[in-house]
């Protein structure tokens, strides 16, 4: 993968969180709390974890070691998580349009939540959070229709399906 690959691969990824986040608008503050049972209890959970992992990740790509997430209950609804994630995510993409090619091969070391030291190189780092992005939207989406909210797809077909819509003149 390239520069231009990581760019478009982090602007889907910003397109589908959004398109996430908009399909959470149908949801009651009890809804979104409610717990589902799931690997992350409830919406606001699992939301609140894809939030701060992508901040996670881009602390350590700038050389910074957080040891532990803000709670959850610091976003005790959908507005507290979308501010939240709109600074994150204009710090992100500003992190990937400052990369040069020779970064993409810089190995970065880091430690676990757990202290555990880690090390790989920073493309397959990127290349890992849009992937997980992508995991955890799905379990939102399976939280919303057992809730008996509409969800909005997230595929990366239909990004490049819209996008291809918007070039056309």
């Amino acid at each position: 993968m390239n520069l231009k690959d990581f760019t478009l691969l982090y602007d889907f990824n910003t397109w589908a969180n959004r398109r996430t986040l908009d399909a959470c608008d149908a949801l009651s503050d009890a809804q979104f709390v409610q717990d589902l049972g799931s690997s992350f209890a409830s919406v606001r959970e699992t939301l609140a974890h894809l939030m701060l992992v992508e901040w996670l990740w881009l602390e350590r790509w700038k050389g910074h070691g957080p040891d532990r997430y803000p709670p959850s209950t610091e976003f005790p609804n959908l507005a507290a998580i979308r501010a939240r994630w709109a600074q994150i995510e204009s710090d992100l993409l500003s992190y990937i349009a400052s990369l040069k090619p020779e970064d993409l091969h810089r190995v970065i070391h880091h430690k676990t939540m757990a202290g555990a030291p880690q090390a790989q190189p920073l493309w397959q780092m990127l290349q890992h959070l849009v992937n997980h992005g992508t995991y955890h939207r799905g379990q939102v989406a399976t939280m919303l229709r057992q809730l008996g909210a509409k969800t909005l797809g997230t595929d990366l077909i239909l990004y490049y399906r819209e996008q291809a819509l918007r070039a056309q003149p």
